[in-house]
């Protein structure tokens, strides 16, 4: 199983669409092994858009990030980084798929809601910058896990 990092992003959190925007992923099957609502620190900021700094949007993005609270999330399953990359959705939400998040809940690209890893190694970056291991539960299965094991599928 893949596993991918998922933040629910100030504007999502203050806007209550955090149930909604979880449902989403649990609807796909998707298991949530790590849930924490908390403040970004201008440090965590920087480290998770390091990639970006020098660019003319860094300075909004660390504001943003950093303005109130986010949903931290680790999510599992088959290919989910492509799979939640989906249902969250273009950056700009104009161009984003009916249905996805960011096309039903957001009007802005730079308050999209949802921050979504883009690709194995940032998900792992991204995920130890927000969870240490000990948080991250390994040891339960979701409904659609045990239907694959009782039909030996998984």
């Amino acid at each position: 199983m893949e596993r991918t990092f998922v933040a629910i992003k100030p504007d999502g959190v203050k806007r209550g669409l955090i149930g909604k925007i979880i449902e989403r992923f649990e609807n796909k099957s998707y298991k949530i092994v790590a849930l924490k609502l908390m403040n970004v620190t201008p440090e965590i900021a920087a480290k998770h858009y390091e990639e970006h700094y020098g660019k003319p949007f860094y300075d909004k993005l660390i504001k943003f990030i950093t303005m109130g609270p986010i949903v931290a999330m680790a999510v599992e399953g088959k290919n989910v980084i492509k799979g939640v990359r989906h249902l969250v959705g273009k950056t700009n939400p104009d161009e984003a798929d009916d249905g996805s998040i960011r096309a039903d809940f957001s009007s802005y690209s730079t308050t999209n809601l949802v921050h979504a890893s883009d690709c194995p190694e940032s998900a792992q970056r991204e995920l130890n910058l927000y969870f240490d291991e000990k948080e991250i539960c390994n040891n339960y299965k979701n409904m659609f896990e045990i239907v694959l094991d009782e039909l030996g599928e998984k």
